[in-house]
């Protein structure tokens, strides 16, 4: 028996159900992933937590996603780090010298943004405390400062070739048949979907339009408004600040190259570790007998996309944070006992976000596999009904948006999202694109497209949701109220969101990544001038 048939539909439906009443992700993934073992074990609650125990345990104790759950808590470890320095504090004093205006702020800002893509809670946490010093003296408001973060975190780790996200995003699709039958390797795949990340460009792109002066509408003017006039947030309204992540900095005499120092060694380690990955595989095949020997006979760009992402990341992060504990001890910004506190206080933070992400992939493992794997094979079920329908297929791109959108806006992650999504996405546009006669490279656009439509759905959903991580963060790293940056980015995000929607339908119809970016870019360019008639300030 290949599935269970309509069962398979109870816990993704479950999941998403408890998601909008609870708006607990864990328990809504947990509740999920039970039905699905009990549906299997026909009832027997016993045997059902077993197969749960064995599932979930399976899961995390698998060689990549062990490596990808350790390499997210050593970017918590980096944060602790960064924050219990004071380099970001000494970075931002000396970078308020050379900006001297509110765009050179804004504009610098997005830019160091975009350059922090390793991990959205890195970016978020780091660069609001290094550049609120300086957004703060130009009276840039805090509400603003939020919704930079907020707006290259997430949208810049999700199309950077190296980051927790992308990451996270492979392990999801590796293991589908689908993706399998493609034959592409995970990473070449992983590239093809950027141009259909429309979100996630647009909204890199809306930021840079506001830094260089576009007007601002909404909640947002009027907080810009307040702040021109000396009041950076609203208190009163809004409530206070979750936190200020700035006071755990110390004058310890650092200065801003000890922030830069470390990033660089980030950065530069982790790149070099994806070719070095795969060379040090490669040793003791057939032929290879040294390092140099791999090096010789695989080519730099072979070694870089071939490689194993959760092994590179993983050594990056480990070679890089070892790095920076030693600098930091020999620069006297950190005792034994404190570097070692900080890195522990940062892991901290990671936890939730890593029980979404492991919780994730077992309710994928439960929907993904046959009954005679533990499994429901719901997404089998699903290509045979979708493949035997008359569902036109520029359709399908366009629900999947809608539907990822409505889940991370209700439970507030988009990793969440991604695991339930994408194993149902792929057999789905593979079933339509094979009933339409769609084969090979045609096939290979279906799924891209299909894909880039939930990755952008789940991060407008992120953006738009006031239980994101990620929101929450992004008001702890410019010291803003979460409300109001929850009011203020929301009109925001809807704009890049219609805007991402139209360049999803040509994009399905034209079967062009060009043509669907074009798109959704002029029409973002249209309701940015359009919206401030529409959305005066308050």
């Amino acid at each position: 028996m290949e599935h269970l048939g309509l069962w398979g539909i109870i816990p993704p439906l479950l999941t998403i159900v408890l998601a909008l009443v609870t708006k607990d992700v864990i328990l809504s993934l947990f509740a999920g992933i039970l039905s699905g073992t009990l549906i299997v074990a026909s009832g027997n609650p016993f045997i059902a937590l077993t197969s749960l125990s064995d599932l979930l345990a399976g899961m995390v104790g698998d060689g990549w996603n062990i490596r990808i759950l350790l390499f997210c808590a050593l970017m918590g470890g980096f944060v602790g780090m960064f924050s219990r320095t004071g380099a970001t504090k000494a970075f931002g004093v000396w970078a308020s010298r050379f900006l001297r205006t509110k765009r050179s702020v804004m504009l610098f800002t997005w830019f160091f943004g975009l350059l922090i893509f390793i991990d959205d809670y890195f970016n978020a946490l780091a660069v609001g405390t290094v550049m609120r010093p300086a957004t703060d003296e130009h009276k840039v408001s805090r509400a603003k400062l939020a919704y930079i973060l907020d707006s290259t975190a997430a949208p810049i780790c999700i199309i950077a070739p190296i980051s927790t996200w992308v990451v996270t995003v492979i392990s999801y699709i590796r293991d589908t048949e689908t993706f399998k039958a493609t034959g592409l390797n995970e990473f070449v795949f992983f590239l093809q979907l950027i141009p259909y990340n429309l979100y996630a460009l647009l909204a890199i792109i809306f930021v840079f339009l506001l830094a260089m002066g576009l007007k601002d509408f909404g909640p947002m003017a009027r907080s810009e408004k307040n702040a021109s006039n000396g009041m950076l947030f609203d208190s009163e309204r809004f409530g206070e600040c979750p936190g200020d992540l700035g006071r755990a900095d110390e004058d310890r005499g650092a200065c801003w190259f000890d922030m830069i120092i470390s990033l660089l060694i980030l950065i530069i380690v982790s790149t070099i570790m994806f070719p070095v990955t795969t060379w040090l595989g490669a040793v003791g095949s057939e032929g290879i007998v040294t390092f140099a020997d791999a090096v010789a006979s695989i080519s730099l760009f072979d070694a870089f996309v071939s490689t194993d992402a959760s092994k590179a990341l993983f050594y990056g992060a480990i070679i890089s944070i070892v790095i920076s504990y030693i600098y930091y001890l020999s620069r006297r910004l950190l005792t034994i006992r404190g570097a070692s506190d900080a890195i522990t206080d940062g892991i901290k933070s990671m936890v939730p976000a890593l029980m979404v992400l492991s919780l994730a992939w077992t309710i994928g493992g439960v929907i993904r596999a046959t009954p005679e794997n533990g499994g429901l094979g719901l997404a089998l079920f699903l290509s045979d009904v979708v493949g035997s329908s008359n569902l036109p297929l520029w359709i399908l791109p366009v629900v999947l948006y809608l539907i990822a959108c409505l889940i991370a806006f209700s439970t507030g992650t988009s990793w969440g999202t991604f695991g339930i999504m994408i194993p149902l996405a792929l057999p789905i546009a593979e079933a339509l694109a094979i009933s339409n006669g769609y084969t090979g490279t045609d096939m290979i656009t279906i799924l891209s497209i299909s894909l880039g439509a939930v990755l952008s759905g789940g991060i407008f959903g992120d953006h738009c949701s006031p239980i994101s991580d990620t929101t929450i963060l992004s008001s702890t790293g410019s010291n803003c109220p979460l409300l109001e940056h929850v009011i203020t980015q929301m009109p925001y995000a809807v704009v890049i969101g219609l805007s991402s929607l139209v360049g999803i339908v040509v994009g399905s119809l034209t079967f062009n990544p060009f043509m669907a970016f074009t798109t959704g870019l002029i029409t973002l360019l249209v309701l940015s001038k359009l919206a401030p008639r529409i959305l005066k300030a308050e």
